[in-house]
């Protein structure tokens, strides 16, 4: 009888219990790493600084516009062409530093670029996309109003046709890159329903401050937008949609991001609660050889583990064109919810030093409170998932 070899010793990753990297392509995984480590390197050292300061690091914009990761899953127009795999494992890292930095990112690609690609024409391809791509212009995405969220049907922005232009009047609220955004993508009421301009920054009329005195989202700029008598050309209508498929469509895309995004707060989390443990001796020993630490980690692994595993699914059933919107939903609910619970979690652990910005598990757990509600609520994904479910919308 022929001796068999002893089975190899198999010891499950600490950051990626089920092996999901051995999932991802190659490219998927170069394209991981490099993002890793520009958060690594250029992310992380400022990112805490930033957020003290309520200011966005506007440095950031050209390494993250060389890096291809503006627009980077759309094909041609100086964008990178990536599949939405590798651009969730972008939004995955880019959170792990901030999530002012992933919004950044979404914004520009899934809420700007995403739009006057599907819904504009050739002219406003060729004008806006290879200059967002680079860097080099700006957007912002005027959906939510002083008054409502979510329930954008309801909204009192409007447009009047005259002559050959359009004239806005309205407020949009919350709106990330507001201030420095060269081109604003504008809903507004019509009397043929909600359509979508292209608003200019020196449009007469056109106004926006930012949102000061924030506790979260302090790394990011988050602006008011105020259109009086704001007149646009036709050439600016997006002509290609209307009603609210169009903005929602766009709020589909930029959800699919945050999935992945969540999971990258949650890890930095994980990872600053589990090194935390290892080195804080409390009662003659260090917290992780206690059980309730033990388990409290356990639990974060378990659910980061099932956050990366819908994800991906999420993102291979995207790429092949087979992605349904509700799916979108219920992974940000699931996703962002585990996140900020791991966040709230790690926070804990770390005792008083939870606290202070030198750590990173509060900066975490302050955005994810934003993130939970933006682009969808908890509830309203509850009642969306529920309502596929059961055939009956209840809302």
């Amino acid at each position: 009888m022929t001796a068999q070899a002893p089975a190899a010793v198999i010891t499950p990753d600490t950051f990626d219990f089920y092996n999901v990297r051995s999932l991802l392509t190659e490219d998927e995984r170069q394209i991981q790493d490099a993002v890793a480590r520009f958060v690594d390197e250029k992310v992380i050292p400022v990112i805490g600084h930033a957020f003290d300061e309520h200011r966005f690091p506007k440095e950031l914009i050209p390494e993250i516009a060389s890096l291809g990761l503006l627009g980077c899953n759309i094909e041609g127009y100086d964008c990178a062409g990536l599949n939405h795999v590798s651009y969730g494992l972008i939004c995955q890292e880019l959170e792990r530093g901030d999530s002012g930095v992933r919004s950044f990112v979404s914004v520009q690609g899934s809420l700007c670029m995403y739009p006057i690609l599907t819904y504009g024409n050739e002219e406003q391809r060729q004008r806006w996309l290879p200059g967002m791509a680079r860097g080099e212009l700006i957007g912002c995405f005027g959906l939510t109003e002083p008054d409502g969220g979510s329930d954008p049907g309801t909204m009192k922005t409007h447009a009047v046709k005259k002559g050959g232009d359009w004239v806005i009047n309205g407020a949009k609220m919350w709106i990330t890159n507001g201030t420095i955004a060269d081109v604003a993508i504008v809903w507004a009421m019509t009397d043929d329903g909600v359509r979508g301009f292209l608003v200019e920054k020196d449009m007469a009329g056109y106004t926006s401050r930012d949102i000061l005195r924030k506790m979260s989202l302090r790394a990011s700029i988050t602006s008011e937008l105020f259109f009086d008598n704001v007149r646009v050309p036709e050439a600016n209508l997006l002509p290609n949609v209307r009603g609210l498929k169009g903005p929602l469509g766009c709020l589909t895309q930029a959800r699919y991001g945050i999935t992945w995004g969540g999971i990258g707060a949650a890890i930095a989390c994980f990872r600053e609660a589990l090194e935390w443990a290892k080195v804080r001796v409390v009662f003659k020993r260090p917290l992780s050889h206690t059980q309730t630490i033990q388990r409290r980690l356990a639990d974060m692994s378990r659910r980061i583990t099932t956050a990366q595993l819908l994800s991906l699914q999420l993102g291979r059933m995207k790429d092949e064109g087979r992605m349904h919107h509700a799916q979108v939903l219920m992974a940000k609910w699931n996703n962002v919810r585990i996140a900020l619970d791991i966040a709230r979690d790690a926070r804990d652990i770390l005792g008083a030093a939870g606290i202070s910005i030198e750590t990173h598990s509060i900066r975490h757990m302050l955005n994810l409170e934003s993130v939970i509600t933006y682009e969808g609520t908890e509830t309203i994904h509850e009642l969306i998932v529920g309502s596929q479910l059961c055939g009956t919308q209840a809302f």
